[in-house]
């Protein structure tokens, strides 16, 4: 009967000392994932305001040509205003195919990469 009880404790211990290292894992892969997508998301918000700079003075130097072309340079920039007015509609009709579907997919596969994990 003692040899039992003994056996119990043992495992009783054993499970627990399972039970600790499990979870301490789980919050360390956890950690490690939250640290992964935060710092994925960092260096595309640092891509994406290089990017708008880009982008804002490439545009500012197109209205300027077509202004010139024109005749009087705001014809340039309200040119450029309708094509963003327009390509914004565009966004708005297919925000889901565009921008929620790619960044839930993003973020998923970020969270749950497990394979790559285990690979390096």
């Amino acid at each position: 009967m003692e040899d039992c009880s003994e056996s119990i404790e043992k495992l009783i211990s054993k499970a627990e000392t399972y039970s600790k290292k499990t979870f301490e894992i789980c919050k360390y892969n956890t950690i490690y994932r939250s640290a992964d997508l935060f710092s994925s998301i960092a260096v595309r918000l640092v891509l994406l305001g290089v990017f708008v700079l880009f982008s804002l003075f490439l545009n500012i130097g197109i209205a300027l040509l077509i202004g010139e072309y024109l005749g009087q340079f705001y014809y340039g920039f309200f040119i450029m205003a309708v094509f963003y007015l327009i390509v914004g509609f565009i966004f708005i009709l297919f925000q889901q195919v565009l921008i929620k579907n790619p960044v839930c997919n993003f973020m998923i596969k970020k969270i749950l990469n497990k394979n790559n994990d285990e690979q390096n």
